[in-house]
């Protein structure tokens, strides 16, 4: 039988039949975390007494939390290092930057999985591998060697066909599959990329469109493996990690679309959802305060290529503040040595450090009321750290022209031909440390022992703390930024923030009633990976979630820490009452809202794993 590509990859890494919709377990090869979901993975792998990581390779990186604004990021950051080196895990320090570049760079084989604490890990999938985001309990358990449970996938294929034309990038084709599909459009399916328009893309704009497939809700997003990836392999000193890998001619889709690169134009995320896409020429040209160039999807050597065939010779408008954020050492390196740094200085620019940064809340929040354009993935209510901002995301060359306009402009116009392409790439990993398998465990007093949960009984009557729309993120629920971060190892503390930017009453209630119930619309979830979205409701007492549909990382990271997602449509408001009641076999639940004398009887579809551990208060009572 003729296969897709990703039922390639997922078959060579599991022996059970390839149904659709039903609980799937694959083998890891590779994982990787970030220090803002790391050090509670980290703090999930230690307490299941592992003597050393089980799988090909482990990476642990540092490119989150680097704003020192006290001592507790530079703890974790010393947590972190401590347990790498003593588990077998290899450890990139602060300043080789974003986990996603790196990993692309210098780890990601073609025909590998590789499970990843952070939602944009498909961006490795660029490659040829399948790279799925997961919660952190979900990646420790990886590392320990236990496989890692999905429903499997359908196959979404998006044909590319033709060749993009000047000034239209790879941001652009994502930023259209988004306008096609939204930001739910993709949940338990997989987007794989084919036709000849895929021969165009270098690996770093493949991977450019597999990060922000993240923001589809989708599984994973991959492109074949193929001469442009044996090219940018070769490039990186590992033409020996090349394997091709496609699709089976024949092979069947589950969803099939077409765009056409030829008729492509440049195209801008309004705010705030990634899926809300319109063409530059149709936003028109808005005043711009701010402009960012930088994050895991578009900070490549490629990308400032661009730039500063665009910036050559000119200015940053004095009205707008122009800032930079290479993806990796490498390719700090890499432009410094090319003269591209330079001539980003001189029109003007503000280098800011290879790390997340703002994309993450960490620095460069904009002016009130400001208009920051961004070439990154997400621009969520609030997550720049300006609730009043408008927060648009752009490509490279959009960016770049818009800088020097002080307005949104398309570059379609634009010479992009000054520099050319790297023949070679700068290789330097005296920031990767190895582990050595000695020394013992550093925590400082900000990182709290992991808190226990009981199951939550099948028949119980709470209050509803808070009642929710459509597109509820992880950044709605937990928020990032420099205020909140440096408390991801400490649930008690980093409770404080739950929904605050969306109901600051929202503890209080919790503390008040011993938590609760709830209740959204469509997509609860979307976004980060983030477990703490889910630890910290359970802390607060909340047992339940319910909401039409949820988003596929955050339901499996719901179950993970015991909070029971049912899929139905409850009215309740603030403070109605709910009896709960579910059936002995986790089929059905009986939902009565006693406020308002209403009641809901919904089918619950939970398979005899995820019943075993919402029966045993979640997966670290089943692991220990």
């Amino acid at each position: 039988m003729a296969l897709t590509l990703t039922e390639k990859l997922i078959a060579a890494h599991t022996d059970e039949k390839l149904e659709k919709g039903k609980l799937i377990h694959i083998r890891i090869d590779q994982t990787l975390t970030q220090d803002a979901t790391g050090t509670m993975a980290y703090l999930e792998f230690l307490s299941m007494n592992v003597d050393k990581v089980k799988t090909e390779l482990s990476v642990s990186y540092v490119d989150h939390n680097t704003l020192q604004s006290g001592f507790m990021n530079a703890d974790d950051h010393a947590f972190l290092q401590s347990v790498a080196s003593l588990k077998g895990v290899v450890f990139s320090k602060p300043g080789n930057g974003i986990c996603h570049q790196v990993h692309l760079e210098r780890f990601a084989k073609p025909g590998k999985t590789l499970l990843g604490s952070d939602s944009h890990t498909p961006t490795s999938s660029g490659i040829g591998c399948l790279a799925i985001g997961a919660g952190g309990l979900d990646v420790a358990c990886a590392m320990a060697g236990m496989p890692f449970t999905l429903v499997m996938p359908k196959v979404v294929n998006i044909e590319l066909k033709g060749k993009l034309q000047n000034g239209v990038s790879a941001k652009d084709i994502i930023l259209k599959v988004l306008q096609m599909l939204t930001v739910k459009g993709g949940v338990n399916k997989v987007i794989e990329y084919t036709g000849e328009g895929v021969k165009s893309l270098s690996v770093p704009e493949r991977a450019t469109i597999t990060n922000m497939g993240a923001e589809l809700g989708a599984t994973s997003s991959v492109f074949p493996s193929d001469e442009r990836t044996l090219e940018y392999l070769t490039l990186q000193n590992r033409s020996e990690d090349y394997v091709p890998l496609s699709a089976d001619e024949g092979a069947s889709y589950d969803e099939y679309y077409v765009i056409d690169l030829n008729t492509l134009e440049p195209l801008v995320a309004c705010p705030s959802q990634p899926d809300q896409v319109r063409s530059v020429t149709d936003v028109g040209p808005i005043k711009v305060n701010q402009v960012l160039i930088g994050s895991c999807t578009n900070s490549s050597y490629y990308d400032f290529i661009k730039v500063a065939s665009i910036l050559k010779g000119k200015k940053v408008n004095p009205n707008v503040s122009l800032g930079i954020a290479p993806g990796s050492k490498q390719v700090l390196r890499m432009i410094t040595k090319s003269g591209i740094l330079d001539t980003l200085l001189e029109a003007g620019a503000r280098l800011l450090e290879s790390a997340c940064g703002p994309c993450i809340g960490m620095g460069q929040s904009p002016c009130t009321n400001g208009i920051s354009l961004r070439t990154f993935n997400r621009n969520f209510y609030g997550r720049s750290g300006t609730e009043s901002a408008s927060i648009y995301l752009v490509s490279p060359e959009v960016a770049a022209i818009s800088a020097v306009n002080g307005y949104l402009s398309s570059p379609v116009r634009e010479k992009l031909d000054e520099f050319e392409e790297p023949r070679e790439f700068v290789f330097d990993d005296n920031l990767v440390l190895q582990p050595t398998f000695d020394g013992e465990v550093i925590m400082g007093p900000n990182i709290k022992p992991l808190p226990h949960f009981e199951a939550v009984p099948k028949e119980f009557t709470a209050k509803t703390m808070i009642a929710l729309g459509d597109n509820i993120s992880t950044d709605h629920i937990m928020p990032a930024g420099a205020k909140v971060l440096p408390y991801r190892s400490n649930i008690e503390r980093i409770s404080d923030f739950c929904f605050y930017q969306v109901d600051a009453d929202f503890k209080k209630r919790c503390v008040e009633y011993g938590g609760g119930v709830i209740v959204a619309n469509e997509n609860y979830g979307q976004g980060s990976s983030r477990e703490h979205a889910a630890i910290a409701p359970r802390y607060l007492g909340i047992k339940m979630v319910i909401a039409k549909s949820f988003a596929r990382i955050h339901k499996k990271n719901l179950i993970n820490f015991g909070i029971i997602p049912v899929e139905a449509s409850v009215r309740a408001d603030v403070l109605d009452e709910l009896k709960v009641t579910i059936n002995s076999s986790y089929s059905e639940v009986t939902i009565e809202n006693i406020t308002k004398g209403t009641t809901v009887v919904a089918p619950l579809s939970f398979e005899q794993e995820e019943i075993t551990l919402l029966e045993k208060g979640g997966l670290l009572n089943l692991a220990n």
